[in-house]
């Protein structure tokens, strides 16, 4: 006579769902740990003497005005941009078949417009002005800004029109002018 214990099938389901419920957690604390990863692999990273420019190899630290910054999907590190013109051009021209993830500006209201370190902004929550007097690496530039009441302001001492971002347009965007004003080339 074989004898069959109903109890030791509802042990073994208990101890398997209770292996599961222990095991979901190093899931979920997996998945948190690989999205903190990625939240920090988005994050603006700071420019330093070396940085250089993914279009001219230029050395961002070289050059006045605002720096930009794009997190692309499978790049491990950021593309630099010496200048938001070069920024813009890159992100509104039709080639462009890269997947963006982030993308970032200098706020030109707290970072030095000589020598821009730090103070990294989203690019697509920032105010621009277009058409000022202020040159960057690239001749003139696109100032950014994090607060519109910056903008204005720079605006109103060195000329030009206060944007967002979705409002500059391929055709407002002209990189002709940095080989002509870049005398370190």
């Amino acid at each position: 006579m074989t004898y069959h214990c109903s109890c030791r099938r509802r042990l073994l389901g208990w101890a398997a769902i209770s292996a599961a419920s222990a095991i979901a957690p190093l899931g979920l604390l997996s998945g948190c740990s690989e999205q903190a990863a990625q939240q920090r692999s988005l994050a603006p990273v700071e420019i330093d003497r070396s940085t250089s420019c993914e279009l001219d190899g230029m050395l961002l630290a070289d050059y006045p005005g605002p720096k930009a910054q794009i997190h692309f999907a499978g790049q491990d590190k950021p593309s630099f941009f010496c200048d938001t013109v070069e920024l813009f051009s890159t992100l509104l021209a039709g080639e462009q078949v890269r997947a963006v993830q982030a993308v970032y500006v200098q706020d030109m209201g707290k970072a030095d417009w000589n020598q821009p370190q730090g103070h990294w902004i989203d690019a697509k929550t920032a105010f621009y002005v277009l058409g000022s007097k202020r040159h960057g690496s690239m001749g003139p530039t696109i100032g950014s800004f994090a607060q519109e009441a910056d903008a204005t302001k720079f605006a109103a001492e060195h000329g030009g029109k206060v944007l967002r971002f979705g409002d500059i347009k391929a055709d407002m965007v002209d990189l002709s002018g940095g080989a002509l004003h870049d005398t370190r080339m």
